[in-house]
Order: structure tokens, then sequence, then C-alpha cells
């Protein structure tokens, strides 16, 4: 792609062995969110060398902003940092060397991209319209972004819009994911606690069984999930974990379950409150309390629809009209913290496709043996420039 300025393609290929090894020495030193030490450490002094002033939000959060030549608006570009807690199983000699620590997600990549960007549209700040803002985020996999946000960094950076990507390896390597609306759910997590009355297991008459009353709990759900709701509304409610009881002959006082909500739509709230009435009513029935809290992960990563336009013009310039994926198979009931940023900004999250059965980077995210495709990593860089020139008008 031909900008005004430079050639993006261009530009990116001669700092693609730059952009490799980035990601390779982020990948063998993974950390875990709010742990992010040695990666903001290497963020900070990358920035600093290219001139771009920097500042911490969060111990861990990185943020810098790269003033052009003339006024202009302001775009955030945001990339995550953390790893996850996974014993890696891929043999890589760029392997992680912090046991049960492991970049599982592709978010090394996703910083090794954004450094590479700073890089080149420093070279060109004297030419540049507006303001670009770096932002580089701790914890994702735990609701970072909402501890920048309090933190004040959209209230100091002021920016008119926000982009993100993410290395998908259900999309083939070479194409890219870009949907307009509800792109990842919502996720809420709950936690429930039911109380009964504990008691001999040869006397269930003399005892309040905690454990019956979470059968049809979940039954309930099931029920409400399928019955209640629209099925044209995604709607996932999931149970993971449930404790009861210590001894086969003692029935158990209470009873611990835990779970998510997740959900493609907007009406997530209106989910949450039938879920909590109908666990309610079902524990009052069974002469049991219910205590129920609910922690929220994320909530729906809903693209802005201009954006999506502009993005699949850049692409499409790009990488060829061939490239774009834009199904709604490609929507997700995962989930992903850039979606607060979308709370109060203009925003698009666009997928890179890093899926390649021959070299095997199709295995799904967050798993041991999870692969990333680094020729799929120059693309990314691309987009971010694309989006940021097209954007500022550059």
């Amino acid at each position: 792609m031909q900008n005004r300025l430079f050639d993006i393609q261009e530009a990116v290929a001669e700092s693609s062995d730059e952009l490799i090894a980035l990601r390779r020495d982020f990948h063998a030193h993974p950390e875990l969110g709010l742990q992010e030490y040695r990666t903001a450490q290497i963020i900070e002094e990358y920035l600093n060398k290219l001139k771009i002033p920097t500042k911490r939000y969060t111990e861990t959060g990185v943020v810098g902003i790269l003033t052009g030549g003339r006024p202009g608006k302001t775009v955030m570009l945001r990339s995550d940092i953390d790893a996850l807690p996974i014993e890696e199983q891929t043999n890589l000699p760029f392997a992680s060397q912090t046991p049960g620590v492991m970049h599982a997600c592709g978010h090394d990549g996703h910083t090794a991209i954004q450094l590479i960007v700073a890089k080149i549209l420093a070279q060109y700040r004297e030419k540049l319209p507006g303001n670009i803002v770096f932002l580089f985020q701790p914890n994702e996999e735990d609701a970072g972004a909402e501890l920048m946000i309090q933190a004040g960094v959209l209230d100091d950076t002021k920016p008119d819009a926000v982009f993100g990507l993410h290395v998908w390896p259900r999309i083939s390597s070479g194409k890219v994911g870009i949907l307009a609306g509800p792109m990842m759910a919502s996720a809420y997590y709950f936690n429930m606690r039911i109380g009964g009355k504990g008691g001999h297991g040869g006397h269930p008459d003399r005892a309040i069984n905690p454990i019956d009353a979470a059968m049809n709990v979940l039954q309930g759900i099931r029920t409400m999930v399928s019955t209640e709701w629209n099925a044209i509304y995604p709607t996932i409610i999931t149970v993971c974990k449930i404790h009861a009881g210590e001894k086969n002959i003692v029935i158990p006082e209470t009873l611990e379950l835990e779970g998510s909500i997740r959900c493609l739509h907007e009406n997530d709230a209106q989910v949450r409150e039938r879920f909590a009435a109908i666990a309610k009513e079902i524990c009052h029935a069974h002469r049991c309390t219910c205590e129920l809290s609910f922690k929220c992960g994320n909530t729906l990563v809903k693209n802005d629809e201009n954006l999506a336009k502009m993005a699949t013009a850049v692409a499409a310039e790009l990488l060829g009209e061939e490239s774009i994926q834009s199904g709604r198979e490609y929507a997700t009931m995962g989930g992903d913290d850039f979606a607060e940023f979308m709370q109060h900004i203009p925003g698009l999250y666009y997928y890179i496709g890093s899926a390649n059965p021959e070299k095997k980077t199709d295995t799904e995210n967050h798993n041991p043996r999870f692969l990333l495709d680094e020729e799929v990593l120059p693309i990314g860089a691309e987009m971010e420039i694309g989006l940021v020139l097209k954007y500022l008008g550059a």
C-alpha cells in the first residue's frame, strides 16, 4: 500500500527481522498479569529511544504518545502484554524460560507488532497530523483495561478512537477478520453459595441438602437459556466449579458453585437478573439460602460500524479483498477487556488470521502447545499503520 508518506509494506518488511526477534524475546520471558515488570521496562526503553515520551498507568501499564507535526485527531493503539499460568509444551528453541508461565494467547506477538509500528511512524512524526497513543496494557486476562482507565489514561490522552488486534488461530494465515457490531461476548463470573442444614447421610429428613437445590438450579439455568431467551441473541451460562461436602456419610451445610454468563448482545443485564431470580426461587423452594455475586470480566466488544468499514477498505488495499473475513461465524463467545475502552470511545477490534495446519498454528489459544505463525506478524503491523494513517487522514 503506497501511502502519501511512505510504502507501508516496504517499511514493515525492512523491520521484519526485528519484529520476530522482539516477539521471541517476549515469548521466552513471559510474565503473568500485573507482574510484567521486565516487559514494561523493555517497552519503555524502546519507546524512549524513539523519543516517544512514556508514562506508567498502574505499575506495569506503559503508554507512549507520538505527537505529530500538525494538529489533528488522536488515535490510540492498544496491545496486551500479559502471559498465562500454563506450562509450555512446544519445544521451541525460544520456549518459555519461566516455569508454569507461557505466552499462549499471542500477546507476545501483539506487543512486538506495536513496538515496530511505533518505530516506523516515529520516523514520519513531523509529517503526521494529530497524535498516536501507544497503550501497552497489563493483565488482559483479568480486567487490566479497567485499572488503566481508573488510573486516568483516557482522561489524560483523550483519544478519539481506539484500535486493537488479536492473532487468531480460527482464521487462516494471511487473512483478517473484521466485523461490524458485536464481535466478542461480555463475560460475567458468578459465585453462588447455597446454604442448607447439615446432617447424617442416613437421615436426610432431618437435614436440608444444598446439593438437591443445586441440581435443580442447574436444570433451571438450562431451561432459561433454551426457552426464555431468543436464540438469535447468543447466550451461554457455564458452570465450571461445584464444591460441597467432605465425607460420603455427611450431608453438607453449604455448596459453592461458580461459572460464567456470556452474552453476544447488549441485554446481558437482563440475563443476569433472570438468572439470579431463578436461582433464588429454586433455593427458596428447597428451604435453602442463596448468596450470589457477580464480577465483570469484560463487557461486550462491539465494533463501531464506521471504523469497521474503514478497516475493510484498508485491508482490501493492503491485502486484497479476498483476505477479508467478515461473516458472523467469526464472532466469539470468548471475551476481551478491550471492550472497556469501547465503553468510552469508538473502537475496532479485529483478528489477524494465524491458522496454518502445516505449521500446526491452528491450535486454540490458552493451550500449552499453542504456536504462532510468525509470518502473519508483518500483516498486523501493516494493518495498524494503515488504520492510523487512514484515520488521521495522513
